[in-house]
């Protein structure tokens, strides 16, 4: 297997993996779209901004075309970077859109993307890993909490589209 950065041939299955869990809770498109488009080329170009990948490392090795090429995506998820005061100064990460591919689920593949997460956070100095998960699922926070994941806060949003 192959933890890496997502490049741009990888959005296809990413939001494939989103899809797939979000079906029910918030229907996502598949296809690639403009506002996709959009928001992996802001992902890709800001430091403090990762979307990693696992795949099964089956790449490709013709001329012209990268390790990619013929990977299957298992699982993805995104890293931020956000500087702060507390933590004695050190950035914490944000975990976000964690996915792994319904197929193969209850393989490890979610631990250990889980842990090469925190070890590039650590790798980058962070002094916190956090993440948010829906309250519906269940199965999810069963899993972050074998990881080690502690219910510290109570999480809010406000969508910013509706009056």
């Amino acid at each position: 297997m192959i933890f890496r950065v997502a490049t741009r041939r990888d959005l296809p299955a990413v939001l494939a993996l989103l899809a797939d869990e979000d079906r029910v809770l918030d229907p996502a498109p598949t296809t690639v779209g403009e506002e996709h488009e959009r928001a992996f080329a802001a992902i890709a170009s800001d430091a403090r901004n990762e979307l990693l990948v696992l795949t099964d490392g089956a790449g490709s090795s013709q001329a012209g075309e990268g390790p990619e090429a013929d990977e299957v995506v298992l699982g993805c998820l995104q890293l931020t970077y956000i500087p702060g005061l507390g933590q004695g100064g050190r950035d914490r990460a944000l975990v976000e859109a964690v996915r792994v591919r319904a197929d193969r689920r209850g393989e490890g593949l979610g631990a250990e993307l889980m842990r090469l997460a925190a070890e590039r956070a650590r790798g980058r100095g962070c002094g916190l890993i956090q993440l948010t998960s829906n309250k519906r699922r269940t199965a999810a926070h069963r899993f972050y909490e074998r990881l080690g994941f502690a219910r510290s806060h109570e999480g809010f949003k406000l969508p910013l589209d509706r009056p």
